[in-house]
């Protein structure tokens, strides 16, 4: 069986506060919506919405000290969510599930990192 890889690293800006919530188990989960840019061929500048998705300790952290506008670091992998509204269409978006946020804050130059695994303080 031959090796694949699933992971993707942006570099944006927060579009909004994350704001904490709980699953049924109680485990903490927090969505961002992360902004990155990119320069059409017409000199213009595109922007790409992505949504991360943060868990446990690190979705705890992120909501704590990453606030809209910021600037953040994000390393995970993609994973497809599907799901049926009440109307019966089928919706899905791609999401990107964070094992790595650095918080680089809004121009500082504090970084501070929320890993997804281990027991990391944020």
């Amino acid at each position: 069986m031959s090796r694949t890889i699933n992971r993707v690293e942006l570099l944006g800006r927060v579009g909004g506060d994350p704001e904490l919530r709980h699953t049924q188990g109680g485990t903490a989960v927090v969505q961002l919506r992360l902004a990155t840019d990119r320069r059409r061929e017409n000199g213009n500048d595109e922007t790409d919405w992505h949504t991360v998705v943060c868990w446990a300790k690190q979705a705890e952290a992120v909501a704590e000290y990453v606030r809209k506008g910021e600037r953040v670091y994000v390393s995970g992998r993609l994973q497809l969510q599907s799901w049926e509204t009440d109307g019966g269409e089928r919706r899905s978006r791609i999401e990107i599930h964070a094992q790595e946020v650095i918080f680089l804050g809004s121009g500082s130059g504090n970084a501070r990192e929320a890993d997804g695994g281990g027991d990391q303080p944020f």
